[in-house]
């Protein structure tokens, strides 16, 4: 391949002009980094949001539950909508919502207008992230894209660990209606860019008909799915409301998928995971988002209780694990162009399965050193992990179905960050409860926080490491000709 063609790709037929495909990199990152940003930028806004409003701290919380629930619930169906109407027409409508949203949200005078406004800010950002991966996909050379979907990778990645602390930040100098406000600018910056550098839908796609049953069907399993998991820790897993929740969403999820099989045009293609290389990807890519999330979540236990670390310097230890993944993401991109996506990938999650050892190894222990070299090897195996694995996974759908496995391969990640939570959180509150009779962690003494970080930072590790031997059998891949194959059968 010549330099001309490295530096650009021609378009879609339909679309006569060439792509300049780092400006549609640059562009998508802008959204991938603010609709990440905002899933955890709140966190450390619920106090006062709680004073301010004078609501429950369960009402309050819905602030940042509502905006997971409704981007992991509809990620797939935009995706879907985006391969029939257009990628970039989507685009540049999810910034717009996004924008909307963002704004509604900052003038909010009460707290269910806040918890609606989140909702379709929330919508907003699924838009987004459900076209991100395609339109890096779609657009740039396969010899790049590795390198590009790192970077794309990376800036989600860091949108998703900054925000507690670019949400801290704000509160010093702001009001908690600032978090909000400043999407506002942003979004507007990021709408321009998508209208000037994405290229052009194709006109006149065929139109097929859109099946809202199964639409329905599927944000009915995938929020009582996902709300029962990031609840069950905190209401009991045999609870009522958790069981019902989980026999309802396993009994929409099995309507939805009959419903797929069954009918001529439907949301998901379900013939896509006969391809080993789809269904692995995206079984590893969640499962190292458990790894991810899990550590994350049990970090700020062991930093505050056992470390007793005073909280702006928790903040900078924690940053070892986004600093971690968003240098080592695009390296890997670069490397995964030229060798096997299927090395780099095994090598990440064994890095990072190694980085949750470390970690349970030293929970309870006073040394910090060695903490901070577990959180940095499981960012840094996340960075080497992320970007050949999804370059994999998106190089075996057909052009026409990227969105649809954009929004697949997000949703997938989004569902492994509430098992993390999960887990780490059922066994973290579990080993307390079974060992000094209460699982507040403030009362506890720090051999006890430490043999339950152990256990939980266990689970973890054993989470990553059959993400890395799912990894381990996948079938080798090169990105040769990614976006442009047919799912292959392998059965």
């Amino acid at each position: 391949m010549d330099a001309a063609s490295q530096s650009s790709v021609t378009a879609p037929p339909s679309a006569p002009q060439p792509v300049n495909h780092w400006r549609v990199v640059g562009t998508v990152c802008i959204g991938a980094f603010m609709a990440a940003l905002d899933a955890s930028i709140v966190t450390v806004a619920i106090p006062i949001m709680h004073t301010y409003f004078h609501a429950p701290v369960g009402v309050v919380g819905w602030v940042a539950i509502a905006y997971l629930l409704t981007l992991s619930s509809l990620l797939i169906i935009f995706g879907h909508l985006a391969d029939r109407i257009g990628r970039a027409r989507m685009y540049a409508y999810g910034f717009t919502v996004f924008i909307v949203g963002s704004a509604l949200c900052g003038v909010a005078p009460t707290i269910m207008v806040l918890i609606i406004s989140r909702i379709l800010q929330a919508s907003g950002a699924a838009m987004l992230q459900a076209n991100s991966v395609a339109l890096v996909t779609a657009y740039t050379p396969p010899r790049e894209r590795g390198r590009a979907i790192g970077i794309q990778a990376a800036a989600q990645a860091l949108g998703l660990s900054a925000g507690p602390a670019v949400g801290g930040g704000l509160l010093a100098l702001f009001t908690w209606r600032a978090l909000f406000y400043v999407n506002v600018p942003v979004g507007i910056v990021g709408t321009l860019l998508a209208i000037r550098f994405l290229p052009k839908d194709p006109e006149g796609k065929p139109s097929e008909p859109f099946d809202y049953a199964g639409a329905g069907l599927m944000i009915v399993a995938l929020v009582l799915f996902m709300w029962a998991l990031n609840q069950g820790y905190l209401l009991g897993w045999g609870s009522v409301p958790i069981i019902l929740s989980f026999v309802v969403a396993l009994v929409a999820g099995y309507l939805f998928v009959r419903r797929q099989l069954g009918i001529r045009h439907p949301i998901l293609d379900l013939s896509v995971f006969r391809n080993w290389v789809f269904s692995s990807g995206n079984l590893s890519g969640m499962l190292s988002y458990t790894l991810l999330y899990g550590t994350l979540f049990l970090g700020p236990f062991e930093l505050q209780l056992v470390q007793h670390l005073p909280i702006s310097q928790e903040g900078l230890v924690l940053t070892a694990v986004p600093v971690a993944m968003t240098v080592l993401s695009p390296i890997s991109g670069r490397l995964a162009d030229r060798w096997s996506a299927k090395d780099l990938s095994v090598l990440g999650m064994a890095i990072g399965t190694g980085g949750a050892v470390l970690l349970a190894l030293t929970a309870g222990a006073h040394m910090l050193g060695l903490t901070l070299l577990g959180l940095t090897l499981v960012g840094a195996g996340m960075g080497l992990f992320t970007p050949p694995n999804n370059s994999s996974v998106m190089g075996v759908v057909p052009r026409a179905r990227l969105s649809s496995a954009g929004g697949f391969l997000n949703m997938a990640r989004s569902l492994g960050m509430s098992i993390g939570v999960a887990v780490a959180g059922s066994l973290y509150a579990g080993m307390l409860l079974s060992t000094i009779g209460n699982d507040n962690p403030t009362r506890a003494q720090s051999p006890a926080v430490g043999h339950a970080l152990l256990i939980a930072f266990v689970g973890i590790a054993l989470a990553a490491l059959l993400a890395t031997v799912i990894a381990a059998i996948k079938p080798s891949f090169k990105m040769e000709h990614g976006g442009d194959a047919e799912p292959q059968d392998l059965m």
